[in-house]
């Protein structure tokens, strides 16, 4: 339907149901790098569970409760980045990414997570903009730090992974940084 391009080689479209069989085939190219980071219901291995995640996020977007896109990188879906939740009643969301390992360190993700935020934030009203990790994703935590986020806190063991309990940190970044330009990239801590 549309295609807003990011970079001169990257373009954020929406990821419909219809595009159930492209998902797919870069979830297999990004499977064993996206799964120790996503939850299990994100990482489909069949077509019917590809399109069923899909139709998901559709059912969320027309509700106004999340919302996906894709990444498509000189026209091969490579990753994407996501409202894991949006309540704009209460000015609250959570945005997320995924990339598949050959798309990596191209500056593909930032620019397009940078739009849906400006957008929640100028257009829809939303007060607060989360970002949640797990505490051992250091690349998604790197992002946080770039984007300007705040760290808020770590919730120690929160979920059960085959590798044991893990923590979850949480980065916000408040409506009035985020227009003024004062959300400013956050140094690491040693």
């Amino acid at each position: 339907m549309f295609a807003l391009p990011l970079t001169e080689d990257v373009e954020l479209r929406p990821l419909e149901p219809w595009r159930a069989e492209e998902f797919l085939a870069h979830l297999d190219r990004a499977r064993a790098h996206i799964e120790p980071w996503v939850s299990p219901s994100f990482a489909a291995t069949d077509l019917p569970g590809a399109r069923a995640l899909l139709q998901r996020y559709a059912d969320r977007w027309a509700s106004d409760t999340g919302g996906i896109w894709g990444l498509w990188w000189h026209g091969t879906l490579v990753g994407g980045v996501l409202f894991a939740a949006f309540d704009a009643t209460v000015g609250v969301c959570e945005v997320g990414c995924w990339l598949e390992p050959a798309a990596q360190g191209r500056g593909i993700v930032a620019p397009a997570i940078r739009r849906i935020v400006d957008w929640a934030v100028r257009e829809r009203g939303i007060q607060r903009v989360e970002w949640r990790t797990n505490a051992d994703n250091a690349r998604s935590i790197a992002l946080a730090r770039r984007l300007g986020l705040r760290h808020d806190g770590t919730l120690r063991q929160l979920y059960p992974s085959p590798r044991g309990r893990i923590d979850l940190e949480i980065w916000s970044v408040l409506a009035d940084e985020w227009v003024a330009g004062t959300a400013a990239p956050q140094r690491a801590v040693h």
